[in-house]
């Protein structure tokens, strides 16, 4: 006799057991049942089954009783909700749950019957009786499970759904009470059919109902195969969207619907859109696309978002503009002190939108040191016209994508930064700020520059056409408003289109008012500090000014009164009842001034000039000096020039020859036997620029003729080799540091005559402006013979 396998020696071991007469109850309301000879995870979540797996973990040795309900949505069954028949089983593995529920694998051993319950408020037990079988091995019965054999291997290959090793134990054992419990316990049916299967103990009628049921699956399952190479014929000969087409309305049946009412909303939303034709006609063509597609697919995920961009997008939407000159001249003038030039022309635009039906946008420029108020300027405009603000930081950019968005063919595509700050502001004629517009760089993305040309033409942004969204948005009605510090890094294409507005530095006089009426009032808020417990001199103010900052605008300005904010709230959390601060003191609550300001010399000195100097943080003088040695004609420039500056010193020093050739020939010797040392302190100060050519050139006329140069003289202007005296810029900011440093005689170029109007009154009465043509004029202003 053949030796028995390990899965009939399981089964004899499970026969011999003796299982207690009560035992504690577990209903069961999923669609599954628990049959013997099967393993089983289940979830266990409620009280009493809780209560009762705790019992049988104690008690009973891991021993439970398994019942179906008769009806699975009951949360609290009561006796007669029970089937009478289950599957005594054992609990080989548990695990708790993050909410207090057991995942358990369960073991079933035995069919039972119920007794009777012998407890049934906090836990349910019952006495049940194992139901044994007796039968005979005949050749029928060895047919029956050759044939359920056969056909569940069949059903496994058209499902592919069984591991290998449920397989396995099926096809080594022929013990028709396991064959019939093992098939039934995996079969695709409702629990009320594996309740009867259950319930049924000769495994011959068990056999022969699990026959019937493979039978209709399996035919079933050869049906759909059969379909299913069919449609794929079909897909080869050319009509695979019709097989698209029939398989999604399956699916979309099996979902109940939920994407059909999807699709339903959507064009709903489409034919409610406010928007260009040609909008709307984009949307339902996309959407005719992703009806077709998976659901699950990528493309279907693209697709739905871009559409979600065509219905949020305001293609029509916008505010209505304010159009009070008046209201918004006091709101321009609350917010910012001084800049009559810029709020003039903000006070025009406004002007020609009210008179005009059709204005067109001009694109605003504002150019000017960093902390003069470009930026918040433009949110001005935004505020006197009643629209919507937005800001776009340009500085850095250097991908084109930013501007023009990216194709939806790359992963994470997204519109530019323009369509997006549209979106998010939700109307289509909000004013933009593009911040530090010359700040951009160019790369192997693209160029940004370039991009911009098309978004701020008011002949062409009225069709921009953003990559992402591939359709026309018309950007004509929003009001753009760009920044700068310096003109010649941004492209000339694209500074024509731009009106350009200086915003100048602003002097001191003007910073002490911005600080006394908006800076201090908004920091001693910001601080928690009562006007009552700060007083700030005007001396003491000044002196910060002057002393502790050294820029154009007031931004450091803001930075260092609001540390002066903390360290009186220092001192008033102290115990100080108030603080005053004094020009004795500031030293004391700041530390010592960083900065110096340029002093003019004490005395004339032979080859020592004083130029005027512009910088980002505003004007400066500085010394220019030469000296000659000993040498072979060789031009030697210190001090950190820039190219621009040492080409200007080799013009002053041909310049210089022709002109001592004129005075006195016998002088000319030093340009072959001696070097000349110029050199511009501050040395580790980058200098660079045409507008010290007249400085340079009467440095060297001075030293060469040992000639002292007056030092109540500052001096600007580009030279040419002529001896002509050009035009330069920062006229205001080179002027007001003269004035600041004592020196009252100014020579400028007489092309620059005209910039003087924007110099205020009561510094341009204390100061004596010589208007130069040529060389010869400044020499004899500035040369202590002349």
């Amino acid at each position: 006799m053949a030796e028995k396998s390990a899965i009939d020696k399981f089964i004899d071991k499970t026969l011999s057991e003796t299982f207690p007469e009560e035992l504690p109850l577990i209903p069961t309301r999923a669609k599954f049942v628990v049959f013997p000879n099967s393993i089983i995870p289940m979830i266990i979540g409620r009280k009493k089954s809780i209560a009762a797996l705790e019992e049988s973990l104690e008690k009973y040795n891991n021993l439970m009783f398994f019942v179906s309900q008769k009806d699975i949505e009951l949360e609290e069954p009561t006796i007669d909700d029970f089937y009478r028949i289950g599957t005594i089983g054992k609990v080989v593995q548990i695990i708790r749950g993050p909410e207090g529920e057991y995942k358990v694998l369960v073991e079933g051993l035995k069919r039972a019957e119920i007794k009777e319950f012998t407890e049934f408020d906090e836990v349910i037990k019952c006495k049940i009786k194992p139901l044994n079988v007796s039968y005979k091995k005949t050749k029928v019965l060895e047919a029956l499970v050759r044939r359920v054999k056969s056909l569940f291997e069949k059903y496994i290959s058209h499902t592919k759904k069984f591991p290998q090793e449920a397989i396995m134990i099926i096809e080594e054992t022929e013990d028709p009470e396991v064959i019939s419990d093992l098939v039934a316990s995996v079969l695709p049916i409702e629990h009320t059919e594996k309740q009867e299967i259950l319930e049924e103990l000769h495994p011959k009628k068990r056999l022969e109902m699990i026959l019937e049921i493979l039978t209709q699956e399996v035919e079933l399952l050869e049906i759909e195969e059969t379909i299913e190479s069919k449609v794929r014929e079909k897909i080869e000969k050319g009509q695979k969207e019709f097989y698209l087409r029939e398989k999604l309305k399956v699916i979309q049946e099996e979902l109940t619907g939920e994407a059909e009412n999807e699709f339903t909303l959507l064009k709903e939303k489409i034919k409610k859109l406010k928007a260009p034709e040609y909008v709307k006609e984009k949307a339902e063509y996309e959407l005719s696309r992703l009806e077709k597609m998976s659901p699950f697919s990528p493309e279907a995920n693209v697709s739905r978002t871009y559409i979600d961009w065509l219905l949020e997008l305001p293609w029509e939407q916008k505010t209505r503009d304010r159009l009070n000159i008046k209201e918004a001249e006091k709101l321009l003038n609350k917010n910012h002190y001084g800049l009559k030039e810029p709020k003039e022309r903000i006070l025009e635009f406004l002007a020609v939108r009210k008179l005009s039906k059709k204005p067109r946008s001009p694109i605003l420029c504002f150019v000017g040191a960093p902390g003069v108020g470009k930026t918040s300027l433009g949110k001005s405009v935004a505020e006197a016209l009643g629209r919507k603000f937005g800001r776009i930081s340009l500085g850095g950019m250097r991908d084109e994508a930013e501007i023009r968005g990216h194709r939806r063919t790359y992963v994470g595509a997204m519109p530019g930064r323009i369509i997006q700050l549209i979106k998010k502001l939700g109307v289509k004629n909000p004013v933009i700020v593009l911040d530090e517009i010359d700040k951009m760089g160019i790369s192997y993305q693209g160029d940004p520059a370039s991009a911009l040309l098309e978004v701020l033409d008011p002949e062409q942004n009225n069709a921009f056409v953003d990559h992402y969204l591939e359709i026309p948005f018309d950007l004509s009605e929003i009001i753009f408003i760009t920044t700068a510090n310096v003109l010649h890094t941004i492209p000339g294409a694209l500074r024509d289109r731009m009106e350009i507005i200086q915003i100048p530095g602003y002097t001191d006089a003007e910073k002490y008012y911005i600080a006394k009426d908006y800076i201090i009032p908004k920091l001693l808020k910001e601080h928690g500090i009562e006007k009552t417990q700060i007083k700030i001199t005007k001396g003491a103010l000044q002196k910060i000014i002057s002393e502790y900052t050294r820029e154009s605008g007031v931004r450091s300005l803001e930075r260092i009164l609001a540390k002066l904010m903390r360290k009186v709230a220092l001192k008033l959390a102290e115990g100080e009842k108030s603080v005053h601060v004094k020009i004795n003191n500031v030293k004391e609550l700041l530390g010592t001034p960083p900065y110096f300001r340029s002093d003019k010399l004490e005395k004339p000195e032979v080859g020592v000039a004083t130029g005027m100097a512009w910088t980002a943080y505003g004007g400066e003088i500085l010394q220019v000096e030469t000296l000659i040695t000993s040498g072979k004609g060789k031009l030697i420039i210190t001090g950190k020039l820039g190219d621009v500056m040492k080409e200007s010193a080799q013009i002053a020093l041909t310049l210089s020859k022709k002109i001592i050739e004129k005075k006195d020939e016998s002088l000319l010797e030093k340009f072959e036997k001696c070097d000349f040392h110029i050199h511009v302190p501050e040395g580790a100060v980058p200098k660079d620029g045409p507008s010290a050519g007249v400085t340079l050139t009467t440095s060297i006329i001075s030293s060469i003729l040992n000639i002292p140069i007056r030092n109540d003289v500052a001096m600007t202007g580009e030279i040419t080799l002529m001896g002509k005296v050009l035009p330069v810029g920062g006229i205001k900011e080179k002027l007001l540091s003269a004035y600041r440093s004592g020196i009252t005689n100014i020579i400028i170029p007489k092309h620059n005559e005209k910039d003087l109007e924007k110099i205020p009154e009561e510094i341009l009465e204390k100061l004596k402006v010589y208007k130069v043509e040529n060389i010869n004029e400044v020499l004899k202003i500035a040369l202590m013979e002349g």
